[in-house]
């Protein structure tokens, strides 16, 4: 089944996850069983979940999620998910997750497999984006481009995506597993809160420079959030594959994380054994009888031709060529300096696309589509932050493709910086969602863009939110992070959000932080007004350069909870306020926690 995957070359292609047709048409057959009566809920509801399609909070509408291993697309697959977008969502957008997959909400679960159809056509797959199984691997958008890299980790994220594909014993893991992989020893994708990370080293071997990667285990978020360790400082290249097996073997024969779904990562293993208890493990495991089968790491590396045929400096058009914006050279530079960087290719930039919360309508996909083709060497790739990263944009090309995002609304400045906040769905559309995170975060964002912020150290933040504590939005990493809560006041319950200073994803010692829980709770209509109180208080009383993190290491948990009871109910409201505080952001409905029983443990 997988001829399709070389071309006439030998060389691995689109798609990176085997397509296999039979798959759609027995989704449909289990669906009709399911429909019968002849599937049992919670039985079907493991199997659909391995396949992609995961239920809403919202009867009869599922979230459709689908597969960007490291993040790379090409033109036709944008173009692709537009259609996605236009013929099947009812909301007619897509959202770009933190894992950097795409998610279409509110689809019918009879329209799935002909929409798996449709997806596969352009090498995309849904196989195991959801369950209790490997899922998709991450890596970093400036992977191959980047000045910084240790080397391109993109054919090892490819090939690790490919080998762990519908194994049989990673259909039934205790709970998800998450892996990502780094491009630069600062760790770009937060290695460090995932369940196995993937720092790129290259040795020196008995005179050979050696690429490999040291191996983080045991990382995550949510209730009992955990900085991976390292397991391993140095595993080969071609030994990354077999290492990588025996630890997700020795996760999946572990009996006590199969005892409670609520403690079954391999992080709490890691707590409970240690990382010298993990290691014994997967030591062991390395001279089972699977173990001594070598893999061969070329069957499975993706390789591309995203650098070939690339023009050298003088093939570019000359100064002379390029376009004048008049009016717009002040909004292009802002953008410029803020969302675009040079390449290691000499004459290329990658230019990343902010995106509102990670969203994108169906047009704005076709329009994305068109301006790869034209500028991007038919390429893009999604980030951890919910954003597109175009590259091999040549210097002037670089107005013109402004130009082209601007006609669609996706040409602001500030990629990465403090207005790009991050949210998961919250109670949109996610059975676990406690408050309406979205719907914050865009409250946010707008009081960020009505303060008009100028300070450079004040727009380095990072704000990230999730609706429950959970941490799908990684709220624990944000320089100011929250999760949504609630509290009870005059007998009724109302939206509240828990804070998290402090926390830290990019650096340059390739340390992940994170952040420190304050014993504050405020009410959600509340928390931009209190945001802004954090900005003033950091702003006024900060040392000369000093970033906000070292500035609330110095201060401490004290300072900053102090400043916000004002924020906290104490049982008093303004007139202003007195209704208000009682509902949602985006809603209009009086609050009311309708918690399901969500479907990441099923």
């Amino acid at each position: 089944m997988e001829e399709n995957l070389r071309d006439t070359s030998g060389k691995v292609s689109l798609p990176v996850i085997p397509i296999y047709e039979e798959e759609f048409d027995d989704f449909e057959t289990e669906v009709t069983k399911f429909h019968s009566g002849n599937i049992p809920d919670n039985e079907f509801t493991g199997w659909r979940l391995l396949r992609g399609v995961y239920g809403q909070r919202q009867a009869d509408s599922q979230m459709f999620r689908i597969k960007i291993p490291f993040g790379g697309m090409n033109a036709d697959q944008l173009e692709t998910l537009g259609i996605v977008a236009r013929d099947y969502a009812p909301l007619k957008k897509g959202h770009v997750t933190t894992r950097e997959c795409f998610q279409f909400h509110f689809i019918k679960l009879d329209e799935a497999a002909d929409l798996m159809r449709k997806i596969a056509k352009s090498g995309l797959t849904t196989r195991e984006a959801c369950g209790n199984t490997v899922r998709n691997v991450t890596g970093c958008a400036f992977a191959g481009v980047c000045k910084d890299q240790v080397f391109d980790s993109t054919p090892y994220a490819g090939a690790f995506a490919r080998y762990f594909a519908r194994k049989e014993f990673i259909q039934n893991l205790p709970r998800k597993f998450k892996a990502a992989f780094s491009s630069c020893s600062s760790d770009c994708v937060v290695a460090g809160i995932h369940d196995i990370g993937f720092i790129p080293v290259i040795k020196d071997i008995e005179g050979v420079s050696t690429k490999g990667f040291k191996m983080l285990v045991g990382g995550g978020l949510a209730t009992f959030p955990r900085v991976a360790e390292t397991l391993y400082e140095f595993i080969p290249a071609t030994e990354f594959l077999r290492v990588s097996e025996a630890i997700i073997r020795v996760f999946n024969n572990s009996e006590e994380l199969r005892k409670s779904r609520f403690k079954a990562r391999i992080k709490f293993l890691v707590s409970w054994i240690g990382i010298d208890g993990l290691r014994e493990r997967v030591e062991k495991e390395l001279t089972e009888k699977w173990a001594s089968n070598p893999i061969n790491i070329d069957e499975f590396i993706w390789e591309d031709d995203e650098y070939e045929n690339i023009d050298t400096a003088e093939d570019f058009e000359s100064p002379a060529d390029e376009i004048q914006l008049n009016g717009d050279h002040d909004e292009y530079t802002a953008w410029e300096s803020t969302n675009v960087r040079e390449q290691r290719q000499s004459g290329y930039y990658a230019a990343e696309i902010k995106l509102p919360l990670g969203d994108i309508t169906a047009n704005q996909f076709f329009a994305l589509a068109s301006i790869s083709r034209k500028y991007a060497r038919s390429r893009a790739r999604t980030s951890y932050q919910q954003n597109i990263v175009f590259r091999w944009i040549k210097k002037n090309d670089l107005k013109k493709v402004w130009l082209e995002l601007k006609k669609i609304g996706l040409s602001s400045n500030g990629a990465q910086e403090i207005t790009d906040v991050v949210s998961c769905p919250g109670t949109d559309s996610c059975k676990l969602g406690i408050t309406s995170s979205m719907g914050l975060a865009t409250a946010i964002r707008n009081t960020l863009e009505e303060e008009g912020i100028e300070d450079p150290l004040t727009k380095e933040i990072q704000i990230k939110m999730s609706g429950c504590p959970n941490s799908c939005g990684q709220h624990h990493i944000a320089n100011i992070g929250f999760h949504g809560g609630t509290l009870r006041s005059e007998g009724k319950m109302l939206p509240a959000y828990e804070l998290f200073l402090a926390g830290q994803h990019q650096n340059t010692n390739g340390l992940t932080k994170l952040g420190e829980r304050l014993r504050v709770r405020i009410p959600a209509k509340r928390v931009p007004n209190a945001l802004k109180s954090i900005l003033g208080h950091y702003k006024e009383n900060r040392n000369k350069n000093e970033k906000f993190n070292d500035f609330f290491e110095r201060v401490g948990n004290k300072s900053f909870e102090e400043l916000l009871q004002e924020f906290h109910i104490n049982g008093q409201f303004n007139e202003e306020e007195k209704e208000e505080i009682f509902v949602d952001w985006g809603k209009e409905e009086t609050y009311v926690l309708e918690r399901g029983e969500g479907e990441c443990m099923a």
